[in-house]
């Protein structure tokens, strides 16, 4: 019940933000196709009787979207594998920020749904994912763009609770 009060806070949330936006001011912007690197953490349950698995390792992505001067929305696949104690997740997301500035250096806050397929020794289960992104966002070249982002996702499923990620990326914009 926790969980639906808070995709309820989160969604009512997104409409809020997005409420200012006209349908004549929604624009396509520059497009993005980019790759991500970090630090993730799964809290999944690996033995009957609650979640006591909490892992840390490398997560890998590849990132498409776009953005203007206000939003920025993505498609993100990711990777995680820690071949230590056989724990795996694939995860499909998509992602809204809105940027805080219109500076070079863009503080942004958004949303992320998407689905996760995670298998371990012992189980193998999948669910939808719905949680919050904090971050920023910087032009170092022209067409070459780069991120940090903190992203918190609960999972529904009956063996994973939530992930964690510190995620670098390298965004190209056309």
């Amino acid at each position: 019940m926790k969980k639906l009060g808070m995709v309820g806070s989160i969604l009512a949330g997104a409409a809020v933000l997005t409420s200012g936006v006209q349908a004549g001011e929604i624009s396509v912007g520059e497009k993005i196709i980019g790759l991500e690197i970090g630090a993730g953490k799964i809290e999944a349950d690996t033995l009957v009787g609650g979640f006591d698995y909490v892992g840390n390792d490398v997560t890998y992505g590849v990132r498409l979207g776009a953005q203007n001067e206000e939003w920025r929305t993505l498609l993100i696949l990711d990777y995680y594998d820690s071949s230590d104690d056989d724990q795996k997740y694939f995860k499909g997301m998509v992602s809204f920020d809105y940027l805080l500035t219109e500076t070079p250096f863009k503080p942004y806050i958004g949303i992320n749904l998407g689905y996760l397929d995670y298998t371990s020794e012992s189980y193998d289960d999948s669910g939808f994912l719905y949680g919050g992104q904090v971050g920023f966002l910087y032009r170092v070249a022209e067409n070459v763009q780069i991120d940090v982002t903190y992203r918190y996702s609960f999972v529904e499923a009956d063996h994973v609770n939530h992930t964690e990620d510190i995620v670098f990326g390298v965004n190209y914009i056309f």
